[in-house]
């Protein structure tokens, strides 16, 4: 999807552990590896390269990209990264996953009356904060 003036955001996550990083957002998240590897994976909402690049994954010490953070400070502060699924049945889905695999919890789904949907907050295995929503809804369908 295009935003503003053609612009498209893809995020890259710094993290201590490029593979297990990558386990976590397909197991809690049903994204899909485009890359692979130690060093570097791009995560996609379905088959890669033809569905939308949703995040990427990036190892602390591989610096070609210059200044992105520090291992040694607090990861995530003040970031949440937020993926709206299609609809109830998707966000319930991803619901189950993340229970089933234990993932930690910061957010029971909830219906967000400010924001008119759903959602659940989880926290990654690097420490940023990870948001499952619903579309927009005028009404809570519970």
């Amino acid at each position: 999807m295009s935003y503003g003036r053609g612009m498209k955001m893809s995020p890259m996550l710094q993290v201590a552990d490029v593979s297990a990083s990558s386990r976590w957002f397909q197991d809690a998240l049903g994204l899909v590896s485009g890359h692979g590897g130690d060093e570097y994976e791009m995560l996609f909402a379905g088959e890669p390269y033809v569905t939308p690049l949703l995040v990427q994954l990036h190892r602390w010490n591989a610096a070609e990209h210059g200044f992105v953070g520090s291992a040694d400070a607090v990861v995530g502060n003040g970031v949440s990264l937020w993926f709206e699924v299609p609809g109830r049945e998707q966000f319930d889905g991803r619901w189950r996953a993340a229970q089933a695999m234990g993932a930690e919890v910061l957010a029971a789904p909830a219906w967000n009356p400010q924001a008119h949907h759903h959602e659940f907050t989880l926290r990654d295995t690097n420490g940023y904060v990870v948001v499952v929503n619903t579309p927009f809804e005028m009404n809570a369908d519970d």
